[in-house]
């Protein structure tokens, strides 16, 4: 999968979430004109102008950024397959399978993974992530129809699959939801400003880029402890 699906994180941003809320300010402007993300299309999104419902079939490696329904349906054996779903910084994905027929028995999967693995690397980390490890994948073979919906914890989630008889496949729906306090983000934009606030809570969090680009943190609040009150102000070049 690595090596059909060249991504390389380029910045990861780790910020440790204080007694109290904190708001966090970050400015991306691109380093080059690369664009990394060669399978999203903007004509997907262009699509959706009439607010129909998007269908499209799967590729064996595919990334997805819109809503809509989408079906694979095996030609040959596909042993190696996965696609990416990727949202807005402030949306959570929500997956739901219409149709499934593949043959646990005979050795083909379907699973779903909390987030983004990319040469061996998981997005969100383990430390940042609220799950451990184990339950971040669900595996459908194992599951059914006990779990035929899922919906990840960031703007990021995947789904590796295993086929090996053609005609063998499968349907899923797409849609987002709003995430009004978005914790682990993988931007799909080289450039633009996102401001992260965290409310209360004691947990990691962070932001990744997929683009060599100039990062300016211009305003950083830990919050307060013992009157202490810290605002820095940084620019990170990758």
């Amino acid at each position: 999968m690595a090596s059909a699906f060249r991504l390389q994180c380029h910045c990861i941003l780790i910020f440790l979430a204080a007694l109290k809320g904190e708001t966090r300010y970050l400015e991306a402007k691109g380093a080059g004109e690369d664009e990394p993300f060669l399978l999203l299309s903007a004509d997907l999104k262009r699509e959706l102008a009439g607010r129909q419902l998007y269908h499209r079939a799967l590729r064996c490696i595919d990334m997805l950024s819109v809503e809509g329904q989408f079906t694979f349906t095996a030609e040959q054996p596909q042993l190696h397959c996965a696609a990416f779903f990727i949202g807005d910084p402030e949306e959570l994905i929500t997956l739901d399978y219409d149709f499934v027929n593949i043959d646990c028995q005979g050795g083909d999967f379907l699973k779903v993974f909390d987030g983004w693995i990319l040469k061996g690397e998981k997005f969100p980390s383990s430390l940042d992530h609220p799950l451990p490890t184990s339950e971040r994948y669900i595996d459908f073979c194992e599951s059914g129809n006990i779990r035929r919906s899922f919906r990840s914890s960031q703007n990021v989630a995947m789904i590796f699959f295993r086929i090996h008889e053609p005609g063998n496949g499968f349907t899923f729906t797409i849609k987002k939801n709003a995430n009004l306090f978005p914790c682990n983000v993988i931007s799909q934009t080289p450039t633009g400003r996102f401001t992260m606030v965290i409310p209360h809570q004691h947990r990691n969090c962070s932001f990744s880029i997929i683009y060599p680009v100039v990062i300016k943190i211009s305003d950083l609040i830990l919050g307060h402890l013992n009157s202490l009150h810290l605002k820095v102000s940084c620019l990170f070049v990758s």
